[in-house]
């Protein structure tokens, strides 16, 4: 789109939020986590949290006066895009219920675009550590039992926008169903110029999926007195799987480029008309 990438927010140092900000943090989840969640990684900027530091950027914005030089207009509230990519870890925790819009619909945002979730049952990171048998797995190596239950959390998530819209007047709210072209590349990922579908990149312990939950990539530990590193393939462009729980750049270059297209958005949405001349 040949916009920057997006600061961090919580980066203090060298930001410039001019083309937006991005306050999404490493395993957040929809609903507050509990400590007994934290154990297991789960980050404790859960969304209610990112809701609150969009509140604190807003004011910031606003009380600047567009005089600072690192900060966007006061006005662009209401004119940017907000998205919303976010639930995959409360469904392999415990789930929760998506609320955001109508926050920041209060606060001036008027267009969304809500991901849905991608099949976690194609995850090098889920295949190894979720229960399931042989039988589960399809021609494709992805549990089938998990990937219905996503269809089926995808279905009550598209169904749900829907009725917001008519409660949310004058917004434009997206469904975007990065689900399909997730679970393509992982199906058929020699159709997209890929290799290796369910396989991570970057892992210990090599074999179908090259992931190890005890060595996550770029980590070391020792195992049986050994030690034992997670390291990155040298071809990590032929992956669709970065380190068994993300996807790697070139798969998502062909996501980004089928949700830019607009071809996955219900309703029909043109980012196009978002963008100044």
């Amino acid at each position: 789109m040949g916009l920057p990438l997006l600061s961090p927010y919580l980066q203090s140092i060298g930001s410039d939020y001019r083309h937006g900000a991005n306050f999404a943090t490493l395993a957040s989840t929809v609903v507050q986590p509990t400590t007994s969640v934290f154990v297991t990684g789960t980050s404790p900027f859960y969304l209610g949290v990112q809701v609150n530091q969009m509140k604190e950027f807003r004011n910031r914005v606003i009380s600047s006066g567009g005089k600072n030089g690192q900060l966007p207009s006061p006005d662009v509230f209401g004119k940017a895009l907000y998205t919303i990519d976010i639930g995959q870890n409360d469904y392999t925790s415990s789930l929760g219920s998506l609320g955001v819009e109508k926050d920041l619909y209060n606060i001036g945002a008027r267009n969304f675009m809500v991901f849905n979730m991608a099949p976690i049952g194609c995850y090098p990171a889920f295949l190894t550590q979720l229960p399931h048998s042989s039988n589960d797995l399809d021609e494709y190596g992805c549990m089938k039992t998990y990937n219905s239950g996503v269809i089926y959390y995808n279905e009550l998530l598209k169904n749900s926008l829907a009725e917001l819209r008519k409660k949310l007047q004058g917004a434009s709210i997206v469904y975007v169903d990065k689900h399909s072209v997730t679970l393509e590349l992982f199906r058929h990922p020699n159709a997209h110029g890929l290799k290796y579908g369910t396989k991570a990149c970057c892992g210990y312990g090599g074999g179908s999926y090259n992931f190890n939950q005890n060595v996550y990539c770029g980590s070391s530990k020792v195992l049986n007195g050994q030690t034992a590193t997670g390291t990155a393939c040298g071809d990590p462009q032929n992956y669709v799987s970065w380190d068994g729980i993300h996807t790697t750049e070139a798969a998502n270059n062909k996501i980004a480029s089928a949700v830019i297209s607009g071809s996955y958005s219900y309703p029909a949405f043109s980012l196009s008309k978002l963008c100044s001349p």
